[in-house]
């Protein structure tokens, strides 16, 4: 299903002419970065593809890589929710990221403030490395991207919202603001 999101994104976005494309350095998004490319006939061959580790997704320090019901259960419990979606209901993504934080017992997840200043330096990275009216594929996760679009366009509610695997939203980069043009589309019918 992953590998057929990700080609479903490549189709929606083959008409468009990256000027460099790139990826959190997690297999996943680096198999899903290519497999978007591979639909992009017109355009084969990207100029730059290399991975920025700014857009991981945050990092759950002592619970990377462990079930995510049962760590959102261990975060949530002291706070009356059993589910990422419970916490989310009751409090802020920033929250639920110092609350993880508070919860590992080594203190290496991600703080909201630690989380913010690596995807801050990742923009600032791309604003560096591109100029203005570059078309810049950026292949990153959900809590990130969910995180993003809170920030900049908290109306659109992609903090209770999560984007569906293969979606893709679309970000203005200037030098001195993000802005969100559209988030989560994966339909034939909608603008890419």
């Amino acid at each position: 299903k992953g590998t057929n999101d990700a080609h479903s994104a490549g189709r929606h976005l083959r008409n468009i002419h990256f000027d460099a494309a790139y990826s959190s350095d997690t297999t996943r998004a680096m198999k899903t970065c290519r497999y978007i490319l591979s639909e992009n006939a017109e355009y084969p061959d990207t100029p730059r593809r290399k991975t920025l580790t700014y857009f991981r997704e945050q990092s759950f320090g002592y619970f990377e890589g462990n079930d995510a019901n049962q760590t959102w259960l261990m975060v949530g419990a002291v706070h009356g929710c059993r589910t990422y979606n419970d916490l989310l209901d009751r409090y802020s993504l920033a929250a639920t990221r110092n609350m993880l934080h508070d919860v590992d017992p080594f203190k290496d997840a991600e703080t909201d403030e630690d989380y913010w200043q690596r995807l801050d330096d990742g923009f600032a990275w791309l604003r560096k490395h591109h100029k203005d009216g570059d078309k810049v594929l950026l292949v990153s996760h959900s809590i990130t991207i969910r995180s993003i679009v809170d920030r900049y366009a908290p109306e659109l509610g992609s903090a209770k919202n999560g984007p569906r695997n293969g979606s893709v939203t679309k970000l203005i980069v200037s030098s001195d603001d993000v802005r969100v043009e559209y988030y989560n589309h994966h339909l034939d019918g909608e603008r890419y």
